[in-house]
């Protein structure tokens, strides 16, 4: 869907990497390894979408780092329109509707540091959790989005990065 708008793969990687959360952060070189694509291809992506306002340029040491410009009016609804593409928001609103106390969901591993690896990892955490269901769910998600679709129940300390979806703060 959002690939046949976007035409380059590299400016697609870039703002799924951005804007999935907008705290990632990256430098050319560790982009270019992580996509394994030419510096050359990620530079040109990079300084069109910094040239544009997309990104914001720090200098941390010898090294130029990127990350999206949550001040641009288009913050906002380019971050939902990546979130829709990924199908965050499907797995987040259907989770919502009939599966128990959720306090928190929370996307964890490739997608939360946006890497677009096809494969959606998801921690859901509350009391009375209605995993049967959660796992039908995520199995129709993953088949309508093309992706395969993990959920996991309880933290595991291997949980570097995750990026909170939905919290209800009556309950914690």
């Amino acid at each position: 869907m959002l690939d046949s708008l976007i035409t380059s793969k590299t400016r697609l990687k870039l703002l799924i990497k951005f804007f999935v959360s907008a705290s990632n952060q990256s430098h050319l070189r560790g982009l270019a390894d992580e996509f394994q694509e030419s510096t050359n291809a990620i530079r040109k992506e990079l300084n069109q979408l910094s040239e544009a306002g997309y990104l914001e340029k720090n200098t941390d040491k010898n090294k130029i780092l990127y990350r999206a410009n949550t001040k641009h009016s288009l913050f906002k609804p380019l971050q939902k329109l990546i979130h829709t593409y990924l199908g965050i928001d499907d797995i987040v609103d259907n989770i919502l509707k009939q599966a128990g106390d959720i306090q928190e969901v929370s996307l964890i591993g490739d997608y939360a540091e946006g890497i677009d690896s096809g494969k959606i990892d998801v921690l859901i955490l509350g009391e009375n959790v209605n995993q049967a269901y959660l796992l039908l769910l995520a199995d129709k998600v993953g088949k309508k989005l093309g992706k395969q679709v993990n959920l996991s129940f309880q933290k595991t300390i291997e949980e570097q990065r995750y990026i909170i979806l939905y919290t209800n703060h009556s309950t914690i």
